[in-house]
């Protein structure tokens, strides 16, 4: 089934009207996230409301991603993106009214976050199946590496703007900026005509049953296609794999170097600029024809970061900052094609299920792996693990390499999506 690129013309004009509009309410996010984990953490001095904190913010995208699926595919993407944004605002302007009354407590302050990573669930994957028919496919990587640059680029911003804010501004001025920017958001959507796809023949039933119907062709396609399951599968470990090294970088700078605050600022600084320089370099490179071997050459990039962590001694903090930079900058190198790949390969109508499928698995792992990992880390030493996941993401390349199905993703992909249509 052929897919439809570029319905419209001056694609550039349309699409990034749309994408400034997203780093706005990107921003305004990570900026609100970043000021209520301060207040939290000012208010409980708690590990466990943090950790709590981080799980609110990861559940909606394992329990609500194949939810949101099938609806995404049978919605107006349009209306969704526009929804999902004004959720996030009127959620804001709930909680900034109660820290303005000064009755903010902790369980209100986990329920909008919950609703704002339910909203993410449904609006994230809207902008990534719109976005494959806004954009010339030959112009997918690109696009999709500046998506990356600019998840850099606000974990580079964010904090340190909102540290600012919350010098200066209450609590209630803080959020009133993430309201500000989810408007403009929705504004740009608003003015810009977003394509949707053909839709299917609408299946006879209730409602009800034609989503569970939806729900069951979406995993259907999914496993009918030996390449793509394999994706869901190498997405799933690598998120395994990689998550407790992410997660572990304080008690690295702690234990292992000795360090305090200063240190774990430049490891985390360092990771954020790597990832705005790849998203640069994939933006203005493209990656190769094969974006799958772009891909696997970015998780090579991880694995060889991870690896210099592993092997810096106590008194080479500073090769530790490169092994983070390197791994940050193959990040976008890693992922934006492969979000390019499949944006490609998927049929429209089907994008919407397979991108909240992959995220749910993915995300998944997170908790699983970080229940594991802090015990393990404790008995072998945190440094350890970071040689275990460059070891680990080296394998799974080389495994990815020998697996025909998942190697051969981009070329397999037309008879495959028309049976799936049948």
């Amino acid at each position: 089934m052929a897919q439809a690129k570029a319905a419209y013309p001056h694609w550039k004009l349309r699409f990034f009207t749309v994408w400034i509009g997203q780093a706005f309410s990107l921003f305004g996010s990570q900026l609100v996230q970043f000021a209520l984990v301060w207040w939290l953490t000012e208010t409980t001095r708690s590990a466990t409301v943090l950790a709590t904190a981080t799980l609110v913010a990861i559940l909606p995208q394992v329990v609500l991603g194949p939810i949101a699926g099938p609806l995404i595919d049978r919605w107006n993407r349009k209306h969704v993106m526009i929804v999902a944004d004004s959720l996030v605002a009127l959620t804001t302007l709930v909680l900034a009214a109660l820290f303005a009354a000064g009755t903010a407590q902790i369980w209100q302050v986990y329920l909008a976050m919950f609703i704002r990573a339910a909203a993410g669930g449904f609006h994230q994957p809207s902008m990534q199946a719109s976005t494959s028919l806004m954009v010339p496919d030959d112009q997918l990587s690109r696009v999709a590496g500046l998506n990356q640059m600019l998840q850099g680029l606000m974990s580079i911003v964010a904090p340190p703007v909102g540290a600012l804010l919350i010098g200066v501004l209450p609590m209630p001025g803080v959020l009133a900026v993430d309201i500000g920017t989810a408007l403009v958001a929705v504004l740009a959507v608003l003015i810009v005509p977003i394509p949707q796809p053909s839709r299917l023949a609408a299946a006879a039933g209730s409602a009800l049953a034609t989503f569970w119907r939806d729900l069951r062709d979406g995993l259907g396609y999914i496993r009918s296609w030996i390449g793509l399951m394999a994706v869901m599968v190498f997405a799933m470990l690598l998120n395994f794999v990689i998550v407790p090294s992410i997660s572990l970088v304080a008690l690295l700078v702690t234990n292992h170097f000795g360090g305090g605050v200063e240190e774990l600022a430049a490891l985390n600084s360092a990771l954020g600029i790597g990832v705005v320089a790849g998203g640069i370099t994939l933006g203005i490179w493209g990656g190769f024809k094969r974006r799958i071997i772009t891909s696997l050459i970015g998780i090579v990039g991880i694995s060889v970061g991870f690896l210099l962590v592993g092997i810096a001694p106590p008194h080479l903090f500073g090769l530790a900052v490169v092994g983070f930079f390197i791994a940050g900058f193959a990040q976008p190198i890693s992922n934006g094609p492969i979000f390019a790949v499949l944006q490609s390969v998927v049929t429209p109508e089907m994008q919407g299920r397979v991108f909240t499928l992959l995220v749910s698995s993915a995300s998944l792992m997170m908790p699983i792996s970080l229940s594991i990992a802090g015990p393990l880390a404790d008995r072998i030493g945190v440094q350890t693990m970071y040689l275990i996941s460059g070891g680990m993401c080296l394998l799974m390349t080389a495994g990815a390499v020998l697996f025909p199905p998942l190697l051969n993703i981009e070329q397999n992909n037309a008879v495959v999506t028309s049976t799936a249509a049948n």
